[in-house]
C-alpha cells in the first residue's frame, strides 16, 4: 500500500511539474484536483501502457526504445481527454506539448524514484 500512495504521489508532482513547465499543457484547479489527474494518469499507465507497449514492440525495438516516449505522450493525452470528460480542467494542446510533458514526467519520476527509494 504504501508502494501505491508513494507511485501516486510521485505522478502527482511530476504532473505538477509538466504543468509549470511545459507551455501547451495547463491545469486549473487545485491540489486535490490534480492528485485525482495523477490517479487517472496512473490507472491509464497501469490498464492502458501495457497493452500499447506489447502492440508497438516492433516500433520500439525498431526505434531503439524511442517509441516509448510516444506511447508516454498519447497517454497523457488520454490522460488529458479522460480528465476533461470526468470535469478536471486538465489541458493538452496538441502532441509536441504532449511529448514534452511524457519526458519530463519520466525524469522528474526517475529523479523522485531514486531520491525516495521506492524498491526499499
Amino acid at each position: 500500500m504504501r508502494r501505491l500512495l508513494l507511485r501516486w504521489f510521485i505522478n502527482g508532482v511530476a504532473l505538477w511539474v509538466a504543468v509549470r513547465m511545459v507551455p501547451g499543457i495547463e491545469f486549473y484547479g487545485n491540489w486535490q484536483g490534480l492528485a485525482l489527474v495523477a490517479l487517472i494518469f496512473g490507472l491509464v499507465n497501469a490498464l492502458v501502457g501495457p497493452v500499447l507497449r506489447f502492440l508497438t514492440c516492433p516500433l520500439i525495438i525498431l526505434t531503439l526504445g524511442l517509441f516509448t516516449l510516444v506511447i508516454n505522450a498519447l497517454m497523457l493525452m488520454l490522460t488529458a481527454w479522460i480528465g476533461q470528460g470526468l470535469g478536471f480542467p486538465f489541458y493538452i494542446y496538441g502532441f509536441l506539448p504532449a511529448l514534452w510533458g511524457a519526458i519530463i514526467i519520466s525524469v522528474v519520476s526517475l529523479i523522485l524514484s531514486i531520491l525516495l527509494k521506492e524498491g526499499d
